[in-house]
């Protein structure tokens, strides 16, 4: 929607008489776009385009790919555009940008109206079978018909929520045409453990801790809020560590899952912060302690943390997997159980994953490999006159609003050039 909106306000102002076509797979526009955000949609993300790229986008290559994007097609850009067509829009304290309506569908609405107001052709229930490169032409085929393009621009979105269409048409049809596909997987998505975690922890956060995944020597991690479920994971921390889960399982079978419950401490600051509080508190059970510790507490501290305390639920397997003794104070709890404690509040086991489910994700990682289009224009380095933007390109942005950015800048940057060639 974004690339004819442009490419039809590029043509009016160059001058150039042209038919632009939509060729919709759904019934209806902007299916994705409705259900996002749990139907309310956080359409983008407060803040410059610099700021956009470093938040949202931790792979250098994909950073540098999208930056001409980003700022070419700027949030700012975006809003202007929707509070044009009477979308108002609200910025959480956290920065991500929502309609004010709380109604995701006004979104995709003043796109259909916007589409409308450029005279763009739209075909819904149009699935496209095939695309084929002939002499200086495109030849688009449908299951009724046939287009013939000079241009032609793929916005076919990647593999995730493929009940709403997204099933790889576009990868396939890039497959064909010669460009090489980066094998997709999940991102943004929750993280199911092969053993379910207890169901008394289903429902418990662990605000602001460290998510680990480790696999064959290597290991990453996200901070953010986590959340226990009834399968596994999900939360911040994990949707957005997802994607170098899904890596790891890929690569090694499986990975490990950890939580660091003090990520601003290292083990050696949280032995002595612990060191200090069993010399002043040597008959307070250990077990009463967590019951009341902040978790992610401040550095040089156990007592100020923004995060509240680490839940209740939590500190009986505390105990557990640290071997101690219910009962046991601080008085009693020599070096070697003090040290199993210390491993477990920063290394908390949370179980095995062998994989990520793909449909589960918000977006899918891989796709068109970035090194074969301009980053520039979004053009092809492989056919002339064919363009890329989206989700099938392969880039993966964190939650907040940043992916549904980069899909429409990268569109109005490929809509814009589009014309120009």
């Amino acid at each position: 929607m974004s690339a004819a909106i442009a490419a039809r306000r590029t043509a009016e102002l160059s001058g150039i008489e042209c038919t632009i076509i939509l060729l919709e797979r759904n019934p209806q526009l902007g299916t994705k776009i409705s259900i996002s955000g749990g139907g309310k949609c956080n359409v983008t993300h407060q803040g410059s385009p610099a700021e956009l790229l470093e938040q949202g986008f931790l792979r250098t290559h994909e950073r540098r790919f999208l930056r001409n994007a980003l700022y070419g097609f700027s949030s700012s850009d975006l809003l202007e555009l929707l509070h044009s067509r009477g979308v108002e829009t609200e910025v959480r304290p956290d920065g991500k940008v929502f309609p004010l309506s709380g109604d995701a569908s006004s979104v995709a609405k003043a796109f259909e109206e916007l589409l409308k107001e450029s005279s763009v052709q739209i075909f819904f229930s149009c699935r496209v079978r095939r695309v084929e490169h002939k002499d200086t032409l495109f030849l688009i085929t449908t299951a009724s018909e046939t287009f013939t393009a000079d241009v032609v621009i793929l916005a076919t979105g990647g593999v995730s929520y493929t009940k709403m269409g997204t099933t790889g048409d576009g990868l396939s049809i890039a497959r064909k045409l010669g460009h090489s596909i980066k094998e997709t997987s999940a991102a943004l998505a929750p993280v199911f453990t092969v053993k379910a975690p207890p169901a008394s922890l289903s429902g418990v956060a662990l605000r602001s801790a460290s998510l680990v995944a480790s696999a064959g020597g290597k290991s990453v991690e996200r901070r953010g809020d986590l959340l226990f479920t009834h399968r596994g994971f999900s939360g911040p921390a994990a949707l957005s560590l997802s994607r170098d889960i899904a890596e790891l399982c890929h690569g090694f079978g499986s990975a490990f899952l950890f939580a660091d419950l003090f990520p601003e401490q290292s083990p050696a600051e949280l032995d002595e912060l612990l060191l200090r509080h069993a010399r002043r508190h040597g008959a307070q059970m250990v077990r009463k302690f967590l019951q009341i510790c902040p978790i992610a507490p401040l550095k040089d501290t156990l007592s100020q943390s923004p995060h509240g305390t680490i839940p209740t639920a939590l500190v009986p397997f505390i105990i557990r997997h640290a071997l101690l003794e219910i009962d046991v104070t601080w008085s009693g709890l020599y070096k070697e159980k003090r040290q199993s404690l210390l491993t477990v509040l920063k290394r908390f086991p949370l179980g095995s994953v062998r994989d990520v489910p793909l449909d589960q994700g918000e977006v899918s990682a891989g796709g068109v490999v970035l090194g074969e289009v301009n980053p520039k224009t979004m053009e092809s380095r492989v056919i002339p006159k064919l363009f890329f933007c989206g989700e099938v390109l392969d880039y993966a942005g964190e939650i907040g609003g940043y992916n549904l950015q980069a899909a429409f800048s990268t569109g109005w940057i490929a809509g814009t050039n589009s014309l120009k060639k």
